[in-house]
């Protein structure tokens, strides 16, 4: 028996060296709020083929910001709609915010085109109908000189146009437009099937960033309505910083604080919840590493929510316990006992609280996201913390037989009633409350 609990106990040791090792190496990511970043405003435009901007139009154009937001490898981002055509877009640690502006709104419109005469017997260009909605997915390439060219691979529709066009098309040219640019017009020798083309960029070639900002726009795909951002702004960290300092101070006072109060009240087991507790904190910390978690000022109210949930759990566990203790139960029965009878008010509150912060995360913001996932994530934990790190430490240090005296829990030798010799009560019964 007590070779499993040390068994257990240097499991938990190595679980909190490998998320002390995950802490040091993963930077933290901070929401907009925090950090700074760039906040802007975007505009649908209508056309003479688009006279008026409709919902579904700007679902799509909210859909297609969203995939370019997310390709730029930021995360905690806002990307919501504000009137009737405007959509309101917040991009967190951007060190660039003018290429964040240029990446989001600019177009993608890539086109393949045939050679035609035109009035006047000039030579000119004519739409084929294969374009960038065609396209499986573009790749930054060198060719045989060794330039940079924009490697393309057609979807299933798009390799059978390619294929027809060259087919008819050998001997002659095929244009490639991008944003109504010619790229470049090689001469077709043979048909080609494969389904691949490229874009060479001409005689002078692509510069890399030239070509990759070219990939990365046809691989985000190009927006279904013309959009142009109407308005820009840089938002400084200089309020998160403070609210940083601030939400430590006050992490640091409150945590303190109760700490103190653990060992005060509860002595020996209120030491054994303070480690739990630090034990409880670097876990956390290391998943929202892992997943990673973006921290706004909501997110930390989560997280330190979570810390008070985590106190709970204990408080109630070494309630129960007392009250074994007073009953006269042995110490290592009591402490049995106290875990399995707190086990389900500490179940029932922290289920309640997981459904509140699943429902909040399906619908709520990006804010109420982050204050949901941080928790949901703390609530998991601690029930960790209190169920099997606070009982494994119990185990070990009262299994001994070395620690009697009810002081060692704040009683007092009056405070116990041994009246009548009591067992150890079933799990399960312990469970419902019921005692033997």
């Amino acid at each position: 028996m007590m070779k499993n609990k040390k068994i257990l106990f240097w499991a938990i040791m190595g679980l909190v060296a490998v998320c002390l090792t995950i802490i040091a190496i993963k930077p933290t990511k901070l929401g907009l709020d925090l950090v700074g970043g760039s906040r802007l405003v975007l505009e649908a435009q209508t056309t003479a083929t688009i006279p008026e901007i409709k919902q579904d139009m700007m679902d799509s154009l909210k859909f297609a910001i969203e995939n370019r937001v997310n390709a730029l490898g930021v995360s905690e981002t806002v990307v919501q709609q504000t009137g009737e055509k405007r959509l309101l877009i917040e991009i967190p640690d951007i060190s660039d915010p003018a290429k964040a502006k240029e990446f989001i709104g600019d177009t993608a419109e890539l086109e393949f085109k045939k050679p035609v005469t035109v009035q006047g017997g000039n030579e000119g260009w004519a739409s084929t109908g294969l374009t960038g909605k065609d396209l499986r997915k573009a790749a930054v390439a060198t060719d045989q000189t060794g330039q940079y060219v924009v490697s393309l691979e057609f979807n299933d529709a798009g390799t059978k146009k390619f294929g027809d066009l060259t087919t008819q098309l050998v001997g002659k040219q095929m244009a490639i437009f991008f944003n109504n640019e010619l790229q470049s017009a090689p001469v077709i020798n043979e048909r080609i099937l494969g389904g691949r083309a490229q874009i060479s960029g001409g005689s002078a070639g692509f510069a890399y960033e030239e070509a990759k900002k070219m990939v990365d726009l046809l691989n985000a795909g190009a927006l279904p309505i013309p959009a142009k951002i109407i308005e820009e702004n840089t938002v400084g960290p200089t309020l998160g910083a403070d609210s940083i300092a601030k939400s430590k101070l006050a992490g640091m006072i409150g945590l303190g604080a109760v700490m103190i109060f653990m060992i005060m009240y509860y002595r020996v087991p209120g030491f054994i919840a303070d480690i739990a507790l630090i034990i409880y904190s670097i876990i956390v910390f290391a998943i929202f590493k892992i997943i990673p978690v973006t921290l706004t000022l909501a997110g930390i109210a989560g997280f330190i929510l979570s810390i008070g949930m985590a106190v709970d759990a204990n408080i109630l566990i070494f309630e129960r316990t007392k009250e074994e203790l007073k009953s006269g139960r042995t110490l290592f029965t009591a402490i049995n006992t106290g875990f399995d009878r707190a086990f389900t008010s500490i179940f029932d509150s922290n289920m309640t609280t997981i459904i509140t912060c699943v429902i909040l995360y399906m619908l709520g913001s990006s804010i109420v996201k982050g204050f949901a996932l941080t928790l949901l994530i703390g609530v998991l934990v601690s029930m960790f913390s209190a169920i099997t790190v606070t009982k494994n430490f119990m185990h070990l240090l009262f299994g001994t037989g070395q620690l009697k005296h009810p002081g060692w829990f704040g009683l007092k030798e009056s405070d116990i009633n041994t009246a009548y010799e009591a067992s150890e009560t079933k799990k399960e019964k312990a469970r419902f409350g019921i005692l033997d």
